[in-house]
């Protein structure tokens, strides 16, 4: 995924009216509709200033995961670190705004647009003239054809980990001038926004040993508001300095030093003032709350979906129909409110696989499948021939069993003998762990009781217990439904834990069962999402402002590949069919953009009525702050702005603690 930068008629259908080519896709907006984009469920919050009310000078030390392994955004085990690196010191073409949408850059491009499309699309960009790189070189048409060279996929040589839009260039070449790039499109790109953000300079790009091994460690040559300065693996530091030949705003902090701090311990480097800023679970942004007025937690919403995924490869999710009734099953409302509440964060469940509210894709697609309905999904267990069975002695003693030792064990500690912490969902696309940072959830009783408590809490001694509206477990050909929920074990799965226990709960009451398998964090994904060993799944993706290009390998349909193995791209939930795949090659394809996003809700519509995967909701985004920092937080779709990041001037009259706060917090 790019970096910029994962209710239909409630009738009976049978089984060859669910077939893709017979989905009624719900009415598009036309001319004079209301966008259906509509607006993102959460601004940035970032304690937003104006540069002159920041001090000039300071570094801002900012926890991160890792020290990352790469400073090659187009490598394989580029993450999130790599992408914060490139931001501050490399050109991008185009910032994505508060809307989650591509804004042109004016400290590198005047302008950028297509001037012909007949009889190929061909894009004139024209760059800032005062736009150069670190040894004042001027960024120019060489830098832009060794990247795509580079990336185009016609040297192997290059151990590059995407191409998507480069394989699609016929030629570069210098316009009218030297500070003018022609280029020209073999194949109509609608996603031409997308490249060359970041962009190298030549000498990164212009052979494979310069872009495989010298550009992993080092970048000698930058064109940002900051250089980098010294990667530090004995320390676990990055360290960026203010650009000297910056030809833009100033850049107001005078270093910025990436300090890789583990999730756990962000709370005592905040509080120790080892650190300034760090990504945050809830559980450690109760921590932080007695040091109000010292650190602040800024919130909003991350461009990613937490996702229920089903395996279609075989086993009973293979059925469509068994798809779609554990679908109907769900109450996402629910899940994405016992989720995003408890931090005041809107719970509104996502309804696209493509984008996001506020992102131009974005339209609600899930009536396409429709919401919760149990009848409607015992009726499509019925017609997919399960039936009720019985349930043997031996499957309730291990059942009987497995419930004792769960509550013997009692909740983990963390070191410090509290409840363990919670990073959440997986996401993938950031690195090869897939790590995850959603927020500690409440407990499960305390939710019931502010929502009027469970039935029956606080009945008298003897009264009877409500009759269950489950049916007894299903069974077909002398086999039970039940399907394995494989969820990791390690730090951070509490979440995760709390979600599928409510996922097992509303799946119970139509009668599928779920086996629960927790395994090792580190090989959850590899071992068993990547691999397809399970049957359900949560995890997350990123979204993008280009879901033509960036969607299209999460969705395609699997293909047999030459030495008999499954190509399944990245489609881990082995489901996808022949006209969503057409429907992605015409949006990427077509340089119309109203058009373009029509054929990414109606792909939508039919991945949704696929059943697939289930997008849940939007993953939240705490972020511990020092106060007294501005324009620094929870960016939610946003670009940083770095050259604005900085440290509040002492106001006049301010209490003498605020400013040591303040001057403290900018030393490194």
């Amino acid at each position: 995924m790019s970096q910029h930068g994962v209710g239909l008629r409630a009738v009976m259908r049978s089984a060859a009216f669910l077939t893709a080519g017979a989905l009624a896709v719900p009415a598009l907006a036309g001319c004079g509709s209301p966008d259906p984009a509509g607006k993102p469920l959460a601004g940035p919050d970032t304690a937003p200033a104006a540069r002159d009310r920041i001090a000039d000078g300071g570094t801002l030390r900012w926890a991160v995961d890792a020290v990352p392994e790469t400073l090659n955004a187009f490598q394989a085990d580029a993450d999130a670190g790599t992408t914060r690196v490139a931001q501050a010191v490399l050109p991008s073409l185009y910032r994505m705004g508060e809307r989650g949408r591509p804004e042109i850059n004016p400290d590198y491009l005047e302008s950028a647009k297509i001037v012909d499309t007949e009889p190929q699309q061909v894009v004139l960009y024209k760059l800032n003239q005062q736009a150069v790189w670190s040894d004042g070189r001027e960024i120019g048409a060489a830098d832009f054809a060794a990247q795509w060279r580079a990336l185009s996929g016609r040297d192997s040589a290059y151990w590059t980990a995407r191409n998507a839009g480069y394989e699609r260039i016929e030629r570069i070449e210098r316009g009218a001038s030297d500070l003018e790039v022609k280029v020209t499109f073999k194949r109509s790109y609608a996603d031409w926004k997308s490249l060359f953000s970041p962009l190298y300079p030549k000498e990164v790009m212009g052979s494979p040993d310069a872009f495989n091994e010298g550009a992993r460690r080092a970048l000698k040559l930058t064109a940002g508001p900051f250089v980098l300065k010294k990667v530090d693996r004995a320390d676990d530091e990055v360290r960026l300095a203010r650009n000297p030949r910056w030809w833009g705003r100033p850049a107001k902090l005078s270093g910025i030093v990436l300090r890789e701090v583990p999730r756990e311990k962000r709370a005592a480097a905040l509080t120790a003032g080892r650190v300034d800023v760090a990504e945050i679970d809830a559980a450690t942004a109760g921590r932080l709350a007695p040091h109000e007025g010292t650190v602040e937690v800024r919130k909003s919403l991350e461009p990613a979906f937490t996702q229920l995924a089903l395996n279609g490869a075989g086993g009973p999710l293979a059925d469509e129909r068994v798809r779609r009734a554990v679908a109907r099953a769900l109450d996402r409302r629910e899940l994405a409110r016992v989720v995003l509440e408890p931090l005041g964060l809107p719970a509104k469940p996502v309804g696209s696989h493509v984008a996001l509210s506020g992102q131009a894709a974005y339209a609600d697609g899930s009536g396409a499948l429709g919401g919760q309905d149990t009848k409607e999904a015992r009726a499509l267990l019925a017609d997919a021939g399960w039936e009720p069975g019985t349930v043997t002695e031996k499957e309730k003693k291990e059942k009987k069993d497995k419930d004792k030792g769960e509550k013997a064990a009692g909740p983990k500690k963390d070191d410090d003998g509290s409840e363990e912490a919670d990073d959440g969902t997986y996401i993938v696309g950031e690195d090869d762990k897939a790590r995850g940072d959603d927020e500690e959830l409440a407990q499960d009783g305390k939710q019931h009781l502010k929502q009027g408590g469970a039935p029956g809490a606080y009945a008298p001694k003897g009264t009877a217990a409500p009759a269950r509206s489950a049916p007894g477990p299903l069974a077909k050909d002398g086999k039970a439904l039940s399907l394995r929920f494989v969820l990791p074990s390690g730090p951070g799965s509490k979440t995760l834990a709390t979600v599928a226990e409510r996922i097992r709960r509303m799946l119970d009451r139509v009668g599928i069962r779920t086996e629960v398998s927790k395994v090792e964090e580190e090989g959850y994904f590899k071992d068993h999402i990547a691999s397809g060993e399970y049957d359900l799944a949560l995890y997350s993706w990123p979204t993008s402002a280009f879901p033509a290009t960036d969607a299209r390998p999460i969705y395609a349909k699997p293909v047999p590949a030459a030495d008999g193995s499954l190509n399944v791209e990245q489609n881990y939930t082995r489901v996808g069919t022949d006209q969503v795949d057409q429907l992605f090659e015409q949006a990427v394809g077509t340089l119309d953009e109203g058009e373009s996003r029509a054929l990414l809700r109606k792909a939508d519509a039919r991945i949704w009525a696929a059943a697939g995967s289930l997008p849940l909701y939007q993953r939240p985004q705490l972020v511990a702050a020092r106060s007294g920092l501005a324009n620094v937080g929870a960016f939610g779709f946003g670009t940083p702005v770095y050259e604005d990041m900085g440290f509040l001037k002492k106001e006049p009259g301010s209490p003498s603690g605020k400013a040591s706060t303040s001057a403290s917090a900018s030393r490194s």
